[in-house]
């Protein structure tokens, strides 16, 4: 027994050896503490390949039959886990390409309207997914698994299920229902370590009644309501005792920020029928001021058989959990996101029995409520203003490690600080990326669905409602990316459901914020909620967003609780409508014979609700820029509408901090190909939301009122600036130049500004131009806008004004954009690669005496080649006034080229 102790210490030691090796070698100084309890990697077996899937309605066998090796699974699909049912038919090709036109109405099943949401319809009693489906795998258990506790892991299941292993029943659907939930099982005695060992799930697709999954108006649900294995499964491994959860809260001492008090908890369970005692060890591990920190700490435990217990190490009675000077976590716009190591090791007389390893950021995130009743979010006792979007995963909830990089590339890229969650709890990847790349995450239950028909729950409802925040908040809380928890989406949860949730989030230690819904709605538990959902969500004016102010305008209908959807308080979700992407993912998405003029086959991909066309954007866009005759024409002049549509919203909420607190983009990302919401396409191809977004978010950025006429400097950035330069241009569609100022002034760190108003200007042409540009000390541009303008003013209609729009009175005329002469413009360009990067340099010159309005540029895989995706340029959709010369850099992956070279194409409104 004693030389099996020493074996086992050595091969721990020899992990975490490598473990340093690997992950911290710039790190030199942490060769001093050669024993530290970093493991290589847990002990897990993940189940991903060779499975097959099957129809209950082709397989007679029970699971217990199944789940042997004498049952032949012949004419099973093969499938790959995490799948649903309908995303593993589409990869095996027995279903076709459902994003393409409109394949998915062909999908059997698919008889719910169009526009219908899917999660509140009862599935058809002759659709396949009504019955069951099976998912096997066979598989090896490792010999070394041989005396160990073994656990089985589902990180999800939809909706209900029935599991075997071995010919033993693990679970059955009365256990297993929730699709938010996370499952771990015990299969010590039915596993077979050294042997081959057969997995049988039995998987039913949520119903209308159901705690599921919904795409509410965003998009269509696959018909079989994204049923089966959804997340990963695993096999993991421990001793009698295996740890769980490791979570460390912090409480900072802002706004000195010189001190932090640490929490740590995890919970411990006892795998074994017998009582067990032993010792909680843990360790913090960082660098500090290139020195190495550890700290230790420690707790005797004792376990009653089969016994889960939440254990806390605490500040008052752990005093070395108290930091002096520490390394905090922060936003990326505000400072680094600096981790930490957590290390805890649950021993038995001397020998590990488990051990985690997880990373934590010290911060501590506040909030309190503004002059208008909005809530202000401060992160280490420094204000922040949310800027985010609001994110979906694929429609039948596939992911891969290189997308997931690529859309947080994206928006890191654009500046933005948040991403929220409506009820798509995303993967520990998902969050981990988070927490690395300081990218806020705002989180929370979904609307529209069974999650808020809580008149109508059943006790096994609450039950699974229950346990499913428990799951969540156990595997979110330790990171330090998510910023608040929202208990209900379009309405607060009713007062004992209200009080559940936050008996335990207290209970699990949530370290955050927690706001009873999305919405203004007050609740007899904890009152206002100190934000809004108040829309839009259809296209608004760019005028809209400052001039609907708190006091109102006359004749407003009012939107929802909090107001209308203008730049005060924190709006939870908005928009200023569709977001037609550029033409070739036109193409992609409905095929050349659909592609013009506008059909039932766009209108497919455009919302649910009261967004199943993309009319009222076009008859917006058919006034402000004239009538489209072709699919390239439209496209181009969406990019223009949407550009300045977003720019307008995230720059309004920007000018008017602190009374303005919030603003997340509704949506960031789409599920599918789609015409609305989205500040990217599904294909990763930017357009123009993705650049007016980024323009707007500028760290120093020089800004035009709508509402006033007002010139405006805004900084993002959390340091000051001094000597900075504005010049201000008014341009005749001619080039004729009718106004200019200058103006020196200094921008404090987080500050607002309003710098002059604009005169009135005699002898503009029907469209104009405003070209900002802001300069440092050193004469160095560090920020600018163009804005193109109309002399016809556009009015709002706020009589008519719905909880989804704010219907257009009089428009803004930009028709004359089609006087703009013909420019030629000098492109050259050249790559260079680093490492697994390249990086175009793109050098545009103007050299007419026109404007080069809206000039796209792409890189393309060769001449005539597919345009390079996903590509971060630097600047895109740019204008070149006469003699402006602009160098351009577009970084994406080296791979994408492969022999070829890189081919720069350019296109513009007015560019030949």
């Amino acid at each position: 027994m004693k030389s099996g102790r020493r074996s086992a210490v050595a091969l721990f030691l020899l992990f975490a050896e490598f473990f340093l090796a690997q992950c911290i070698s710039h790190h030199p100084l942490l060769a001093q503490e050669a024993a530290v309890s970093k493991p290589a990697s847990d002990s897990r077996l993940v189940l991903r390949e060779n499975w097959e899937l099957q129809t209950s309605a082709k397989v007679d066998a029970k699971g217990e039959i199944i789940s042997t090796p004498r049952f032949s699974p012949t004419g099973w699909h093969r499938a790959t886990v995490p799948t649903t049912v309908v995303g593993a038919l589409v990869k095996d090709k027995t279903l076709p390409d459902p994003f393409f036109g409109m394949n998915l109405r062909s999908f059997p099943g698919m008889n719910y309207p169009i526009g219908g949401n899917f999660s509140n319809i009862a599935m058809a009693p002759d659709s396949p997914y009504a019955v069951s489906w099976w998912y096997r795998n066979a598989f090896a258990v490792p010999a070394a698994y041989k005396g160990k506790t073994i656990w089985l892991k589902f990180d999800g299941i939809n909706y209900k299920a029935n599991i075997w292993l071995n010919g033993k029943q693990i679970a059955n659907s009365d256990e297993v229902a929730g699709a938010w939930r996370t499952y771990e099982f015990n299969v010590t005695d039915a596993a077979k370590p050294g042997e081959e060992n057969v997995l049988a799930v039995q998987a039913y697709a949520p119903t209308e009644n159901d705690l599921a999954i919904t795409f509410v108006d965003w998009n269509p649900a696959p018909p079989d309501k994204n049923m089966g294995l959804w997340r990963e499964v695993y096999l993991a491994t421990s001793g009698p005792v295996a740890v769980r959860y490791p979570t460390v809260v912090s409480k900072v001492n802002s706004p000195a920020n010189d001190q932090a008090r640490l929490t740590v908890t995890a919970q411990v369970k006892n795998g074994t029928t017998m009582p067990v005692a032993g010792t909680l060890k843990g360790r913090i591990t960082n660098i500090i001021r290139s020195k190495l920190e550890i700290l230790d700490f420690e707790q005797h435990l004792e376990l009653a058989p089969n016994e889960a217990q939440d254990v806390t190490f605490d500040p008052d009675k752990f005093a070395q959990l108290v930091l002096a000077h520490p390394n905090l976590w922060w936003p990326r716009q505000m400072g680094e996101p600096h981790l930490y190591w957590l290390d805890l090791n649950f021993e038995i007389d001397g020998q590990v029995s488990d051990h985690s390893h997880t990373e934590f950021g010290i911060r501590e995130i506040t909030s309190d409520f503004n002059s208008v009743g909005g809530r202000a979010f401060h992160i280490n006792g420094k204000n922040i203003l949310i800027r985010g979007g609001g994110w979906t995963p694929d429609m039948m909830l596939r992911q891969t490690s290189q997308r997931l990089n690529d859309e947080f590339n994206y928006v890191q890229d654009m500046g933005l600080n948040t991403i929220r969650l409506e009820g798509k709890l995303e993967t520990k990847e998902f969050f981990d990326l988070a927490d690395r790349k300081g990218i806020l995450v705002m989180a929370g239950w979904c609307c529209c669905d069974f999650w808020e028909r809580w008149p109508r729950w059943k006790p096994q409802d609450f039950e699974i409602a229950k346990q499913s925040l428990r799951d969540q908040i156990y595997r979110l809380r330790s990171h330090p990316s998510l910023v608040m928890w929202l208990n209900g989406s379009d309405n607060p949860p009713p007062p004992d459901v209200e009080q559940m949730y936050l008996d335990i989030e207290k209970e699990l230690l949530w370290p955050n914020p927690v706001l009873s819904s999305a919405t203004g709605k007050k609740t007899s538990v904890t009152g206002n909620s100190g934000v809004k959902m108040s829309g839009p969500y259809e296209y608004i004016a760019p005028s809209y967003w400052e001039t609907d102010t708190p006091e109102g305008q006359p004749g407003r209908r009012l939107c929802n609780p909090g107001g209308c959807g203008g730049a005060y308080g924190f709006n939870s979700e908005t928009s200023m409508g569709p977001a037609v992407p550029p033409v070739e993912s036109i193409r992609e998405m409905v095929g050349t014979d659909h592609m013009w003029p506008i059909d039932d086959v766009w209108n497919y991909h455009a919302g649910g609700g009261e967004f199943k066309t993309i009319n009222v954007f076009s008859q917006a866009l058919a006034n402000r820029y004239g009538k489209s005759d072709s699919v390239q024409d439209f496209s181009i002049k969406s990019q223009m509408q949407t550009y300045e549509g977003v720019r307008a919203m995230y720059e309004a909420y920007s000018r008017n901090k602190y009374e303005s607190t919030g603003v997340i983009q509704w949506m960031l990302n789409n599920a599918w190909p789609s015409m609305i919401w989205h500040l990217y396409d599904y294909y990763l191809r930017p357009g123009g939301g993705y650049f007016g977004a980024k323009r707007a978010m500028e760290a120093l950025h020089p800004i035009y009122g709508y509402d006033d006429h007002s010139i405006w400097v805004v900084s993002s950035q959390y340091e000051d600036a001094k000597g900075l330069k504005l010049t201000t241009k008014i341009y005749n569609l001619d080039m004729t130049e009718k106004f200019s100022q200058e103006n020196t002034l200094d921008a404090p760190a987080d500050s607002t500004a309003k710098i002059f108003s604009l005169p009135d200007v005699a002898g503009l042409s029907p469209t104009y131009f405003l070209v900002l540009r802001l300069e440092d000390s050193a004469g160095k541009l560090v920020g600018s806008n163009f804005y193109w303008l109309s002399t016809k003013p556009e009015t709002l209609d706020w009589a008519k004004t719905t909880w989804w729009m704010t219907p257009t009175a009089q428009y803004a005329d930009f028709t004359a954009i089609s006087q703009l002469p013909k420019v030629k413009l000098r492109v050259t360009d050249r790559t260079e690669r680093k490492g697994e990067e390249a990086v175009t340099h793109v050098t545009v010159e103007n050299p007419s005496k026109n404007l080069a309005f809206f000039v796209r540029l792409k890189v393309d895989k060769g001449e005539k080649g597919e345009e390079i995706l996903p590509v971060v340029w630097e600047d895109n959709y740019i204008s070149l006034l006469p003699g402006e010369k602009r160098e351009v850099t577009a970084t994406y992956r080296s791979a994408e080229l492969g022999a070829v070279k890189p081919s720069v194409e350019v296109s513009g409104w007015n560019v030949e």
